[in-house]
Parts: C-alpha cells; sequence; structure tokens
C-alpha cells in the first residue's frame, strides 16, 4: 500500500481507497432504514397489538439514543482492530433487530429490538464515517459527505418496496424479510472492508490540519473540541426544532393537503415539499462537505449556517405561500443537512487521523444532546406561536455560524500551531503528547 492507504496498482478495485468508500456508502445505505423505513411500521404495528403510537414511539428514541451514545465506544473498536469486525457485528445487530421486531408480542420485545437496532445502526455508521477519514485526508470533508449521503440513500431505493410488502404481507413479515436481508448484505460487504493506513494530511490552501493524533481522553480536554460540540449542538437543534415541525406547521398554515401540480402529477403539497427536503438533504451532504475542502472548514460553517438562519427567518415570514413554503423548507434542508459531512472532517482536522473513528464517534453525541432539546419547539409554539420556534432556531444557527469564524478558527489555529511546533519532539518522545495537549495556553 501507499502513504495514504491505496492498495497497490493492480490490486482489486474495493482495496483501493475508492472502492472502500464505495462498500462504506453501501452499509451506510442498508443500515439506513433501521431510522428511515420505521415510520412505515408504527401504524400497522398499533393496528395489531393496540399499543398506542406514543409508546411504540418510545422504541425509536431508544434506538435513537443507542445509536447516538455509543458510537464513542464502537469507534474506539474500529480504532483498534479495523473496521470489518465492528461492521459485522453491526450486520448481526441490525439483522436481528428486525428479527426480533418481527416477532415481538410486547413492548419490552420491542424495546430490546431497539437497542439491538441502535447497536447495530452505530457500529455501521461509525465505522464508515470513520473509514472515510482516515482513507481521505486530503478530502475529508467529500469522503465524509458521500459517506453520510448513503444512509439517506438506501431509504429512499427501498421505501416503496417496504411500503408495498406491508401491504401484500403484512408488518412482521416485512421485518424478517428485510431484516435477513439487509443483515447478510451487510455482513457479506464487511468482509471486504479494509483497515486504512492513514497519513498526517497537509494543510492546503484554507485547511489547517494538525500533525498531531489525539486520543478520545485529550481531545476532550481541549477547549476547542467544546466550541466545536456546542456549535453542533446548535445547529442540529435548530435544525431540528424546524425540520420535526415541517408537518404540523405545513397543517397549521392549510397547506398540507393544497393540490401541487409538477411534471404532471399531482401531490399534497405537503408530500411533495417532504420529497424535496429529503433530496436536499442527501445532496447537500457531499456538496458542502467538498466546498469545506476547498475554502476551508469554518468559511463554509460561517455562509452555511447564516443561511440556514436566514433560510428559517424567511419560513416565518413567507411561508404561508405555497411556493415560498417549498422553497425555503427546502433551502432549510440543504443548509441543515451538511453537519453530517463538514464536523467529521473539521474533527480528524484538528485532532488527527489515527483515533479518527473514536474522535469523530464522541463528537457525533452531539446528535443526542441536540434531540433531547427539540421538545423545546413544543413549548415554543405553544407559548409564541411559530413565529418563536423559527426565531430561536435562527438565533442559535446563525450564532454557530458567526462563533465558528470569529471564535473557533483562530483557537484552531492556534491549537494547530503547537502541534506543529511540538511534532518533532513528539516524533522522538510519543510520551509527550500524553502532557502537553492539556496545556491549552488558549
Amino acid at each position: 500500500m501507499n502513504a495514504i492507504g491505496q492498495s497497490s496498482e493492480g490490486g482489486p478495485f474495493w482495496t483501493n481507497r475508492w472502492g472502500q468508500l464505495v462498500l462504506g456508502m453501501l452499509c451506510m445505505a442498508l443500515v439506513a432504514n433501521l431510522q428511515y423505513a420505521w415510520t412505515l411500521f408504527v401504524a400497522p404495528m398499533n393496528a395489531r397489538h393496540h399499543w398506542g403510537e406514543a409508546s411504540i414511539q418510545l422504541a425509536f428514541s431508544i434506538f435513537i439514543l443507542t445509536e447516538t451514545w455509543l458510537v464513542p465506544l464502537e469507534g474506539w473498536l474500529v480504532d483498534k482492530f479495523g473496521p470489518r469486525p465492528v461492521v459485522m457485528g453491526g450486520a448481526v445487530c441490525a439483522g436481528l433487530a428486525w428479527v426480533l421486531y418481527s416477532y415481538a408480542t410486547t413492548l419490552p420485545m420491542l424495546y430490546a429490538g431497539s437497542v439491538l437496532a441502535g447497536l447495530g445502526a452505530g457500529g455501521v455508521y461509525g465505522t464508515c464515517v470513520g473509514n472515510a477519514l482516515k482513507w481521505f485526508p486530503d478530502r475529508r470533508g467529500l469522503a465524509a459527505g458521500l459517506t453520510a449521503a448513503g444512509f439517506g440513500a438506501g431509504a429512499a431505493i427501498t421505501v416503496i418496496p417496504i411500503a408495498n410488502m406491508i401491504t401484500r404481507s403484512g408488518y412482521e413479515h416485512t421485518f424478517f424479510f428485510f431484516g435477513v436481508l439487509q443483515g447478510v448484505a451487510i455482513l457479506l460487504l464487511a468482509f471486504l472492508l479494509v483497515k486504512p493506513v492513514p497519513r498526517a494530511a497537509m494543510a492546503t490552501g484554507r485547511r489547517l490540519v494538525t500533525r498531531v493524533d489525539y486520543t478520545p481522553g485529550q481531545m476532550v480536554k481541549q477547549p476547542v473540541f467544546w466550541v466545536i460540540y456546542i456549535a453542533f449542538v446548535a445547529v442540529a437543534a435548530g435544525g431540528l426544532m424546524a425540520t420535526a415541525q415541517i408537518g404540523p406547521i405545513a397543517k397549521d398554515w392549510g397547506l398540507a393537503r393544497m393540490p401541487m401540480t409538477v411534471f404532471g402529477a399531482t401531490l399534497p403539497l405537503l408530500t411533495l415539499t417532504l420529497s424535496i427536503d429529503n433530496i436536499c438533504n442527501g445532496f447537500t451532504r457531499p456538496l458542502c462537505g467538498f466546498i469545506s475542502d476547498k475554502i476551508g472548514r469554518e468559511n463554509a460553517m460561517f455562509f452555511i449556517f447564516v443561511g440556514e438562519g436566514l433560510a428559517l427567518l424567511g419560513m416565518m415570514q413567507y411561508g404561508t405561500n405555497p411556493y415560498a413554503f417549498i422553497t425555503f423548507a427546502a433551502l432549510i434542508f440543504l443548509f441543515w443537512g451538511e453537519i453530517f459531512s463538514i464536523f467529521p472532517a473539521i474533527c480528524a482536522d484538528t485532532f488527527g487521523s489515527k483515533y479518527a473513528a473514536a474522535n469523530a464517534g464522541t463528537l457525533y453525541t452531539a446528535k443526542g444532546t441536540a434531540a433531547l432539546l427539540v421538545p423545546v419547539a413544543s413549548v415554543l409554539s405553544a407559548t409564541g406561536g411559530w413565529s418563536a420556534v423559527f426565531i430561536a432556531a435562527a438565533v442559535i444557527t446563525i450564532a454557530a455560524g458567526v462563533s465558528a469564524k470569529f471564535i473557533l478558527a483562530p483557537m484552531r489555529h492556534r491549537l494547530i500551531e503547537r502541534s506543529d511546533e511540538h511534532s518533532t519532539s513528539l516524533a522522538a518522545n510519543p510520551a509527550g503528547l500524553q502532557h502537553w495537549p492539556n496545556q491549552t495556553g488558549e
């Protein structure tokens, strides 16, 4: 293998970094239904068992929390043992989760399946993103963006077959069939995954990258990490507060069922909006990752986060017009979805490649933290109407963009400058890394 982990010339395609990227995207696409197809099963499950939708949706909350908060541990396993065993374990958990769902006759069985599903999704997601960061130290934003985009692609391809099978054969058979199919497919792909040989990326253009590899424990002692973490929480929460309420907002504004004709097909406005939003949510991840590779992470964060805030304010001001509603909803998703490419990339740029999976997984817990703040939107809408929701989301999102440019950028620059100064001495005395990063000097 060469310095950046590509296979030697003449080797199989899947052993080079582009082949590994494609394999990661396929694994992500296959595990995505654990999150994005869940909504199709809720109503038929409730019709069969009469558990109540709130009790059934608790299973989804358990899945999200398990998937999010265990990614740091799964990332640590990837850094230590490589991607293959972790993705294999994730494949088994993902498959067994849906099989258990198919046999669940009690809520505890359903919740146990959700824990397994979270383990499976987190294992695959954390591994594939971390692997992409290691294989592509020169194009981290693009690689992380393409990998994250794969997480939505699977649901886009399989949602219709899953919905048809539920109607034709029942939700239990659908859970079992797709659980086995997806689990086996991810397991087979896992055998082709190769542990990358990381190379420290050099600063290029406006990108700043470190020459020092921080462990997760050393990373969380750096103030820079917490500035990044808070920005992630702010943008994720701001976007979730608005995007999670698109349906109720459209209903309250009398737009949800308004017929809209596109390319000869007539759809309810909300259905059309959600379809466009999902396309934007997937497309923006590699696009914004690529842009951040070119103009620098903080510059991209500034323009994108401020754009998100303006889109939220535009929806508040003009969203009662059906065409404006569709346009601003698409912009909200376009500016919001990139957090899953830029934040893993800036994490690896700042704290190195060697522990990229565990470090990115630690940062990824910000998604879980943000999700805990989403109910605030319901409180705000009850007291101040939807305008209060949009204003709150816009303020924290724009604040995150401004802080990225004027607070994060200089802090990160100072940290990386210090790492460059110490890189030579650290090469001779690696044990020094245990001490010097903790002296922040910020």
